[in-house]
């Protein structure tokens, strides 16, 4: 049986080419690949566009203009795994900028109400530790943070 593809379907009222536009503009290996026009009749919106299909480092998305009756919520999130703090603050403020707003321990939603979790690679190796009191100050410490940063992550971990 061939593999078949994944593509994550993003709804969104009225807005997905502009979403697709600002996550393109966010992630450096983006693009947008192609939408979908329509006339609605409902609406009487004419050339509205429908879908717009996109993709963020090899992941395509397709954002989807449905209406106003369902919203994101937290239990769908994007991760983006960022390597330093640079990464992190880079991510954090390009949403957060946007008209996004913060949410603890590294997530945010942005404008749309998309949440994203911005995390820094040392979070799960902190938390993953075999040295289980290291593991729980680094935890401790991720509670307390809306935006995570790493030297506090550090710190904590190490007890001092």
């Amino acid at each position: 049986m061939k593999p078949h593809t994944i593509t994550p379907f993003l709804w969104f009222d009225g807005q997905a080419a502009e979403a697709a536009k600002f996550y393109c503009s966010v992630f450096a290996n983006s693009k947008l690949l192609g939408d979908v026009d329509y006339d609605d009749a409902l609406t009487s919106v004419k050339n509205a566009v429908h879908a717009v299909t996109f993709e963020i480092n090899d992941l395509r998305l397709t954002a989807f203009n449905g209406g106003p009756m369902y919203k994101f919520n937290e239990s769908v999130s994007l991760f983006v795994d960022c390597e330093t703090q640079d990464d992190v603050d880079y991510y954090w403020d390009k949403f957060i900028s946007n008209g996004g707003t913060e949410s603890r321990c590294g997530w945010l939603k942005d404008k749309w109400g998309l949440s994203w979790q911005i995390v820094p690679q040392i979070l799960p190796r902190l938390l993953g530790d075999p040295d289980r009191a290291k593991a729980g100050r680094a935890m401790q410490a991720m509670l307390k943070m809306n935006k995570i940063i790493i030297a506090d992550l550090e710190k904590a971990a190490s007890g001092r």
